[in-house]
């Protein structure tokens, strides 16, 4: 088969609580338009975009984050931007969607016009535990293209550090993809030297097979930290999902009512390796994988969110990051499923 499925650049985040703040998101969704090769019509729409998203966050939130991250699909660039919070929340969101409906302590005013600047924007709120927002602003006169897969990811720091000790991405093959996710020991910059070495392997030797793709990232991250390692290769004209995991990344399949936990093994990526044994699970159509590092606790039940895993990937991802993050560990979440077209 042959897939496509757009590339989620690094991430960063950026804290909003009051209005300097706003300001400086807007100066770095500024920044990534013009290194993104943006127009002046389509730097302005992402400025209004993030300067409406944060000003709700400070009006009836008081706190929260955006983050921000480069798309790439074929030529065309985009921005994506997350805005989240822990705030009161909507009971109806479709009615605050309305322009100038708004009341004290919730969302409206902007959201309207935020759905009408991006072409691609989803909301999940809950009144008493706040919203998120995804919204994204591409380049071009067209709208968002579309992919055969979507997939959506927080990947950030823990507080205090610069550089994110966990990857991810992902490889074509001609059955299918493969993802991997890689968390270095420790944090800051050599802990990412561990993890991107082995997510880099993922990208160019996707349909070596996860055994194969496990003992090359143990040769390549020789002489780094080392870190914890987990691969998926989904083959969708199989119907199966292929899994090897060393170290601490959670991983499920989500079919519907049914729940496959994912099984790694201990050890370390590039220092002790003992076993590689992979498990090999169905895949449905309208399956959809999660896989997070140690950074996010493991206690998340999308049960618990009504209605949550019917909304886009990035915007679970988030969820589970604003509700989950330990706040002490770079934190990386991957949710991945076939779009349904049609």
């Amino acid at each position: 088969m042959e897939a496509v499925l757009n590339r989620l650049g690094r991430q960063a985040a950026y804290h909003v609580g009051e209005l300097s703040e706003i300001a400086s998101a807007r100066r770095a969704g500024n920044t990534l338009a013009r290194q993104l090769g943006f127009d002046e019509t389509r730097a302005g729409q992402l400025a209004i975009v993030i300067t409406e998203a944060a000003t709700n966050i400070v009006k009836h939130a008081r706190e929260g984050e955006i983050l921000l991250r480069a798309l790439h699909a074929g030529e065309r660039a985009g921005v994506e931007v997350i805005a989240l919070d822990r705030g009161p929340g909507m009971a109806n969101v479709a009615l605050r969607m309305e322009d100038g409906n708004s009341t004290a302590g919730t969302y409206g005013v902007g959201l309207g016009a935020i759905g009408r600047l991006t072409p691609e924007f989803d909301i999940y709120s809950v009144e008493g535990q706040g919203t998120v927002l995804r919204m994204t602003v591409w380049s071009g006169a067209a709208g968002a293209p579309v992919s055969d897969w979507e997939a959506g990811a927080v990947c950030l720091p823990m507080p205090g550090e610069d550089v994110c000790g966990d990857a991810w991405d992902f490889g074509f093959a001609k059955w299918g993809l493969t993802f991997g996710m890689a968390d270095g020991l420790g944090h800051g910059p050599e802990a990412a030297v561990a993890s991107e070495a082995a997510v880099a392997l993922v990208v160019d030797r996707a349909a070596v097979g996860v055994s194969e793709l496990m003992q090359l990232a143990h040769g390549a991250l020789h002489g780094t930290r080392g870190a914890a390692v987990a691969l998926a290769a989904i083959d969708c004209d199989a119907g199966e999902l292929t899994f090897a995991g060393i170290g601490n990344i959670a991983g499920c399949i989500f079919d519907g009512s049914a729940r496959r936990h994912l099984m790694s093994h201990n050890g370390i990526v590039g220092s002790n390796l003992r076993k590689v044994q992979t498990f090999t699970h169905p895949w449905a159509p309208g399956a959809m994988l999660i896989m997070h590092s140690d950074g996010l606790g493991t206690r998340w039940d999308l049960d618990a969110y009504p209605g949550l895993a019917f909304r886009h990937p990035g915007l679970i991802a988030a969820v589970l990051y604003r509700d989950f993050a330990r706040q002490r560990d770079d934190a990386s979440v991957l949710v991945v499923r076939e779009r349904e077209l049609g």
